[in-house]
């Protein structure tokens, strides 16, 4: 018998780590479910509120944006006049899409941690 083939049948014979890791796959086999049950209601309103999240987020950051910009005086009247109309269009949007979804102004806002919180 070659060596290669020596070490093969040492290899597929040993059981000490196989018999190992298998105990240890059914020790922490029940921490994980064995089936995902994601409810589409749960997921879409997940995702949409994911979504809806990020969209204040730009929101709020794009106003800040509109209103130093009105301030430093580099919008002319028709470019406010504008700018105060699409806020007020996102934020009638957002009021639907909240209440189709059924999300609040807080379910919208993510904790970090110790940096606080999103919005």
């Amino acid at each position: 018998m070659s060596a290669a083939a020596n070490d093969l049948d040492r290899l597929l014979g040993s059981q000490g780590d196989v018999e190992t890791a298998a105990r240890r796959l059914e020790q922490i086999g029940g921490a994980f479910p064995r089936r995902i049950e994601a409810d589409p209601e749960k997921v879409e309103r997940g995702l949409a509120q994911l979504v809806l999240t990020l969209i204040e987020l730009l929101r709020q950051l794009m106003e800040r944006q509109a209103l130093r910009r009105m301030e430093q005086g580099t919008l002319d009247d028709d470019e406010i006049e504008r700018l105060g109309l699409t806020f007020m269009r996102l934020a009638e949007r957002m009021e639907e899409l909240k209440a189709e979804f059924g999300l609040r102004d807080s379910d919208l806002n993510l904790n970090l941690g110790p940096l606080g919180d999103l919005l």
